[in-house]
C-alpha cells in the first residue's frame, strides 16, 4: 500500500504535467493561427492596395494612349479630308474640261456631218462627170478608129509599143545620171581609200626565177654527178623527183621542177654532195632526206615570221609551210610569198580605213594564193584548192570564201571577199610587180575586140592600157545616144561571161555625127 500511492502520485503528476503541456500547446497553436491570420489580413490588404494603384495606374495610361490615338486618329482624318477636298476640286475640273470637250465635239460632229453631205453630194457630181466621160472617150475612140483605120486592140498594141521605146529611153537617161552620180562618189571613196593603203605598204620589186642553177667548183664535179653509167644522175631525178639538165654551161647544172619545193629541196641536197666530195646513191638518199627535213623546218620558220609579220596568229602548221613555200613560186617574177604579204598589208590598210576587221583581212590576203604551191599535183584552179586547203585545216567560213573568191571562182558575197580580190590586183598591178607575156598579153586584146566587134553597130574598136580599158565607136545611124548605156553594159557582160582577167575592164562607148561641107 505503501509502495502502490507514490506511483500513483507520479501518474498523477505525469498526467498533469502533459494535460499542461498539452494546454500550453494548444495556447500556442491558437496564438500561431491568430498570427498567421493576422499575416495573411495583412497580406490580402497590401495586395488589394497594390491592386487598387495597378488599377490606378492601368487607367491612367489607358487614357493617355487613347488620347493619343484620338489625336492621331484625327490627324489623319483631316489630312484624308484635306485629300478628298483636293480630289473633289481635279475632279471638278475635269468635269469642266470634258463638258467643254463634248461640247466641242458636238461641234466637230456637227460640221463633220455637213462635210460628208457636201462629198456625198461632190461624188454624185464625179460620178456623173465620170460616166460622161466614158460616154464622150467612147465616141473619141469610134472616131479616132474611124480616122487611123485600126481597131481599139490594134491601137493599144500601137501605144504600148510607143510607150515602151520612150520607156527604155527614159530609162537609160536615168540609167546614164545614177551611174555617173554614183561613179563619182565611189570613185573617190576608193580612190582615197587604195590611195592611203599603198602608201601605208612599200613592196620589193623582185626578179624571176622559172628554175634553179646550181654553181658548181668544177667542172670535174659534173662527171661524179652523172656516175657510172648515168647512174647517179637516174637515183638522183628518181630520189629528188626533177630534171637535172647538164649541158656544156661551164661550172653550172639547173635543175628543173614544176614543184617548187622539191627543186629547192633538190639544189640543197647537190650542194650538201659537193660539200661531202662522195657522190653516189646512197649519200644522195641520206642528202636529200636531210635537205627535206631542214626545208621543212626552213618552210614552216618562213610562215610563222609573215605570221607574226601582219599581226595575226593561230595559223595551222600546215598551212604555215603552204605559205613559207610561196618563198620560191613567182608569177610574172614576182615573189609569191611577197606577194601575200603585200596584199595583206594593203587589204589590212582598206579594212581599217572601211571599219572592218583588220587582222581577219590580213589573215585571209596572206592565205589567198597557197593554192598555187598545190596546184600542181591537185585538180582545179589554185583558189579552189587553196580553200579546200584552208578549210580542211580550220580556218573560218569568211575566210574560207575570200580565198576561194578571189577570182571570182565563187560569186563574192561580202566585204571581206572584195577586199581581197581588190589587194591582190593591186599588189600585182603596181608598177614593176609583174612582166606580163607578150604571147598572152597580144591574145588577151585580140579577143576583148573580137567580142565588142560582134556587136551589132560598132565601127571599131580599140584595146588599150594593156587591155585594161576598150574604146568602142559606133554607127550613129544605128545606135542612138540613150542605147550606147545599154551597150556599154551588154558588152561588159558578155567579155564577163567569156573572158578571165586580172583586174577590171573600161568600156567606153562612143557615137560622134560627122558634117562634111565644102566652100567654092
Amino acid at each position: 500500500m505503501e509502495y502502490i500511492l507514490p506511483v500513483t502520485a507520479g501518474v498523477l503528476g505525469i498526467l498533469l504535467g502533459s494535460g499542461i503541456i498539452f494546454l500550453i500547446f494548444l495556447r500556442k497553436e491558437k496564438i500561431a493561427k491568430e498570427e498567421s491570420q493576422l499575416r495573411a489580413d495583412d497580406v490580402i490588404e497590401k495586395a488589394k492596395k497594390n491592386a487598387q494603384e495597378i488599377k490606378y495606374k492601368a487607367r491612367k495610361e489607358a487614357k493617355e494612349v487613347t488620347k493619343e490615338e484620338m489625336s492621331k486618329l484625327e490627324s489623319e482624318v483631316n489630312k484624308r479630308k484635306q485629300e478628298i477636298q483636293s480630289q473633289e476640286k481635279i475632279i471638278a475640273k475635269k468635269e469642266i474640261s470634258l463638258e467643254q470637250k463634248i461640247e466641242n465635239h458636238e461641234k466637230d460632229l456637227s460640221a463633220f456631218k455637213e462635210k460628208e453631205l457636201e462629198v456625198g453630194n461632190l461624188k454624185k457630181s464625179v460620178l456623173e462627170e465620170i460616166d460622161s466621160y466614158k460616154k464622150n472617150q467612147q465616141k473619141l475612140a469610134d472616131k479616132l478608129s474611124e480616122v487611123s483605120g485600126m481597131t481599139k486592140d490594134e491601137a493599144k498594141v500601137h501605144l504600148l509599143n510607143t510607150m515602151r521605146d520612150e520607156v527604155k529611153i527614159d530609162f537609160a537617161k536615168e540609167l546614164r545620171r545614177l551611174e555617173e552620180e554614183t561613179k563619182e562618189q565611189a570613185e573617190e571613196k576608193s580612190k582615197r581609200i587604195i590611195g592611203i593603203s599603198i602608201q601605208r605598204f612599200a613592196g620589193e620589186h623582185v626578179a624571176e626565177r622559172t628554175i634553179s642553177s646550181v654553181e658548181l667548183p668544177s667542172d670535174d664535179v659534173k662527171g661524179r654527178l652523172i656516175g657510172r653509167e648515168g647512174r647517179n644522175i637516174r637515183a638522183f631525178e628518181q630520189i629528188c623527183g626533177v630534171d637535172l639538165i647538164i649541158d656544156d654551161t661551164p661550172e653550172v647544172v639547173v635543175i628543173s621542177s614544176f614543184n617548187v619545193v622539191r627543186r629547192e629541196v633538190a639544189r640543197q641536197t647537190i650542194l650538201k654532195l659537193i660539200a661531202d666530195g662522195r657522190i653516189h646513191p646512197a649519200k644522195i638518199e641520206e642528202f636529200h632526206d636531210k635537205s627535206k627535213l631542214e626545208m621543212e623546218k626552213q618552210l614552216r620558220d618562213l610562215g610563222e615570221k609573215a605570221q607574226m609579220e601582219i599581226g595575226v596568229h593561230g595559223i595551222h602548221p600546215e598551212i604555215l609551210k603552204l605559205v613559207g613555200a610561196l618563198n620560191w613560186r613567182t608569177s610574172y617574177t614576182q615573189n609569191q610569198y611577197k606577194h601575200a604579204l603585200e596584199a595583206a598589208f594593203i587589204c589590212g590598210a582598206m579594212a581599217s580605213e572601211m571599219g572592218l576587221n583588220v587582222k581577219q583581212a590580213r589573215r585571209a590576203a596572206l592565205l589567198h594564193d597557197i593554192g598555187k604551191v598545190l596546184d600542181a599535183s591537185a585538180e582545179g584552179s589554185h583558189a579552189v584548192i587553196g580553200a579546200d586547203f584552208a578549210k580542211k585545216y580550220g580556218e573560218s567560213p569568211d575566210i574560207v570564201h575570200a580565198i576561194r573568191a578571189h577570182h571570182d571562182d565563187e560569186k563574192p558575197e561580202s566585204l571581206l571577199a572584195h577586199l581581197v580580190a581588190a589587194s591582190d590586183a593591186l599588189s600585182g598591178a603596181r608598177p614593176g610587180a609583174r612582166k606580163a607575156m607578150m604571147e598572152s598579153y597580144v591574145s588577151r586584146l585580140s579577143d576583148i575586140e573580137e567580142i565588142v566587134n560582134s556587136f551589132k553597130g560598132v565601127s571599131r574598136s580599140y584595146a588599150i592600157s594593156g587591155g585594161r580599158e576598150v574604146r568602142v565607136f559606133v554607127e550613129n545611124d544605128q545606135i542612138s545616144d540613150e542605147e550606147t548605156v545599154m551597150l556599154s553594159r551588154d558588152i561588159a557582160k558578155k567579155i564577163e561571161e567569156e573572158m578571165s582577167y586580172p583586174g577590171t575592164i573600161k568600156i567606153t562607148v562612143t557615137r560622134e555625127t560627122k558634117s562634111v561641107g565644102i566652100a567654092k
